[in-house]
């Protein structure tokens, strides 16, 4: 240890359980910042607990297999996360079904919308064919998106890069966007939020009200299924 100061760093950014201990720590801190400002939209604690770590990994010259060996378990998280959303919807399962027409219509149109503005705007900007159809699914969780890009011909990497700059940018701006909008009914700001922004903008949603929550998460689910089906149609519309 004398001779290298640096020895027991260099054993402990092996070790998984270190990033699992980060990852934690971090989230609870910017998640505790976000409590102390009110939810306020900027202190949203994925963008800032993501370029946190960001930055530490930069600095400590550690490469991003090294950190998801030990990350991988809040990874794992996410599938159980995703069926837990089940009780919500259940608990408000009256209220869900007395929308059922206008959000099946707002489904629709949002769903298409979403995808073919960013196909026409990478087009406009000269982008290549394989951009677009990597961005094409960007408003689905990243899970779904990385395989719609890659069944298209897509980079499922850079899918999920776009899948998560959307969330964070929704669940930033779509609380002073409604209000804006003087959109008070939280069942239509929760589905536009999940339509649009997935499981980011959903936490965003459940962070300001119950009822915005739950439908949130049904438009996530929804969304998914349908740009699934819609995207391929589109790819092969649009990049012939």
């Amino acid at each position: 240890m004398s001779d290298n100061p640096f020895a027991l760093w260099v054993y402990l950014s092996q070790t998984p359980l270190l990033w699992l201990t980060v990852t934690l720590l971090v989230y609870a801190a910017t998640d505790a910042l976000s409590q102390a400002t009110g939810r306020h939209p900027l202190a949203n604690p994925v963008l800032h607990a993501m370029w946190i770590i960001g930055v530490f990994l930069s600095l400590t010259g550690t490469s991003y297999q090294a950190y998801f060996g030990g990350a991988q378990f809040v990874h794992f998280l996410l599938g159980p996360a995703t069926v837990a959303l089940a009780v919500p919807l259940y608990e408000n399962r009256r209220a869900i079904l007395a929308a059922i027409v206008p959000m099946l219509l707002a489904l629709i149109v949002g769903s298409i919308t979403a995808i073919l503005s960013v196909m026409w705007l990478a087009q406009l900007a000269g982008l290549p064919d394989d951009v677009v159809r990597s961005l094409a699914p960007k408003s689905v969780t990243a899970g779904v998106a990385m395989g719609i890009a890659e069944s298209i011909g897509g980079d499922p990497s850079f899918a999920a890069v776009a899948v998560i700059l959307t969330g964070i940018i929704g669940a930033i701006v779509v609380t002073p966007l409604m209000n804006r909008l003087r959109i008070s009914d939280f069942r239509a700001r929760g589905f536009a939020l999940g339509l649009t922004s997935h499981g980011i903008g959903t936490a965003r949603a459940f962070q300001v009200n119950a009822i915005a929550g739950a439908f949130a998460g049904i438009a996530m689910s929804l969304n998914a299924l349908l740009t699934s089906l819609l995207v391929p149609l589109a790819a092969t519309l649009l990049l012939r």
